[in-house]
């Protein structure tokens, strides 16, 4: 299975579009759950690590 490669701050896409529209969404916590950031209309949402992993499509922006 291969790994996907995400880091803090990064922004991702997920395979579902959030109910405001946008799909692109910043990772703002990391650890055994991954808490990330709507960049549309600014709401939270916390997912197991696993869970994320399997809906996150790809990184678009990469913070170095």
């Amino acid at each position: 299975m291969e790994r996907k490669d995400f880091q803090l701050n990064d922004v991702v896409e997920m395979k579902k579009a959030h109910p405001c529209g946008e799909n692109r969404w910043q990772i703002i916590r990391m650890g055994m759950d991954i808490r990330i950031k709507c960049q549309g209309c600014g709401h939270s949402v916390m997912l197991p690590r696993k869970r994320f992993e399997q809906k996150m499509k790809k990184v678009l922006e990469r913070q170095d």
